[in-house]
């Protein structure tokens, strides 16, 4: 029958609603009031019931206490009464004495823990008693069913009143959502115009900076640095050569003296060791030593050498070290020549490098360099801040209409309707 109907009328759709978005927070405090409203009727005189089948079962537990026993009840029964039932008075008090809280969901857990109690009472120590106090137990039974029954109605309220603020909620969080997230995109929106701002003026301003150095480079006065460039090179190189020339006659002469200082050391002449070391120490310093000094120790140094070459105690291996020390005097002399016009081409070319550097036009250009520099790392970190907050409004204008769609379908469902809205999700530019 219900398929004919169906065939005959078809499936009736849910009734539909258009409602503007910005209604919903009031709509859904309407349905939570509402809600506290039908769950405030449904459990009002359950939860009446309840607290006087609670003074019920206290007063026949009292009853129960003060009670005689039947006279005409077995010995044995009666000593198992006489034990068992402060035992069990003691729970039913306890079980019944914890105080009830007003509101409904907290009322709820605490007298269905008040039942759990008293018919673990009742199905412990309490069934000893059933024969010596029938009728009396009988009516805590009843009374402790007549609460279940009451609880069973509390249940069914409470469970349409959670599902109803469930939706509520997680409608109220999609909300939230939604409402966050449009005005973190509004915000961005003029975040992402200074951004580009910024972005713009930079490369304007790196574009103005490449100009001008293609200006400086093109101008005539360059011409003359360029020369005095070169005039440095030729300058370097010739200061190179010569310091290649003073490395390689260091490095020959100080291992003939390295060997003449062990056999000093053997022979036990410590003041030719000290000699021999400090020569050794100026030739292979990695700073250029004083020219004077420098000579003054291959003086005292090298005939010292030139007696152990003398008596064998020295050999010398290669053409090198026999040309040193073939004439020591003027080794010494032309090493203290080379130190000395090695230190003043470092004078020549330090200051022919710092009156370029102070030249106006190079001046600028090194200036504008370093002002390029920071501005093309400013500039690539402003475009990745820039991308970054593109993507996050691109995902986040694609995530605010599925959003929507969530919500409208949430609030039908807790209106029992198909919901359509009023307003359109802005586009933000």
């Amino acid at each position: 029958m219900r398929d004919l109907f169906k065939k005959l009328f078809g499936s009736r759709e849910p009734e539909s609603v258009t409602i503007a978005f910005d209604s919903i927070p009031a709509m859904l405090n309407e349905r939570e009031a509402a809600a506290c409203r039908l769950l405030k009727e449904q459990t009002e005189k359950p939860e009446q019931n309840i607290r006087n089948a609670i003074a019920q079962l206290q007063l026949i537990i009292t009853t129960i206490a003060g009670a005689e026993h039947d006279s005409e009840i077995h010995p044995k029964l009666k000593n198992i009464a006489k034990n068992t039932l402060p035992q069990y008075i003691r729970a039913m008090n306890t079980a019944l004495a914890k105080e009830l809280p007003v509101d409904i969901e907290l009322f709820y857990p605490a007298v269905v823990e008040c039942v759990k109690n008293c018919l673990n009472s009742i199905n412990g120590p309490g069934r000893y008693l059933q024969i010596v106090f029938p009728d009396e137990m009988k009516a805590s039974r009843k009374g402790i069913d007549a609460i279940g029954h009451e609880i069973n109605v509390i249940t069914a309220a409470l469970g349409v009143y959670r599902k109803e603020m469930t939706a509520i909620t997680g409608a109220r969080t999609i909300y939230a959502a939604i409402h966050d997230s449009t005005g973190d995109l509004e915000k961005t929106v003029e975040k992402g115009q200074r951004a580009i701002q910024r972005i713009r003026e930079a490369a304007e301003r790196i574009a103005e900076i490449d100009r001008d150095m293609a200006a400086i480079s093109s101008d005539p006065r360059m011409a003359e640095t360029e020369e005095k460039k070169s005039v440095i090179r030729t300058m370097e190189q010739q200061r190179e050569e010569m310091a290649r020339t003073y490395a390689a006659h260091s490095m020959t002469a100080s291992h003939v003296l390295r060997k003449a200082e062990k056999i000093a050391s053997k022979q036990k002449h410590t003041g030719e060791v000290g000699t021999l070391k400090h020569a050794m120490s100026l030739l292979s310093d990695h700073e250029l030593p004083d020219s004077t000094e420098l000579a003054t120790a291959l003086a005292a140094a090298c005939p010292i050498a030139e007696r152990m070459i003398a008596a064998g105690e020295v050999a010398l291996k290669n053409k090198e070290e026999r040309t040193i020390f073939t004439d020591t005097v003027r080794f010494g002399s032309e090493m203290g020549r080379i130190c000395a016009e090695l230190h003043m081409r470092e004078i020549a070319c330090r200051s022919a490098h710092e009156e370029i550097l102070a030249h106006p036009l190079i001046v600028k250009a090194g200036s504008l360099e370093r002002e390029k520099t920071q501005l093309g790392a400013m500039l690539e970190k402003e475009q990745h801040a820039q991308k970054e907050l593109e993507d996050w409004q691109q995902k986040t204008r694609e995530h605010i209409p599925v959003l929507r769609k969530e919500l409208k379908n949430k609030v039908g469902e807790i209106m029992g309707r198909t919901v359509q809205y009023s307003d359109d999700f802005p586009s933000t530019a």
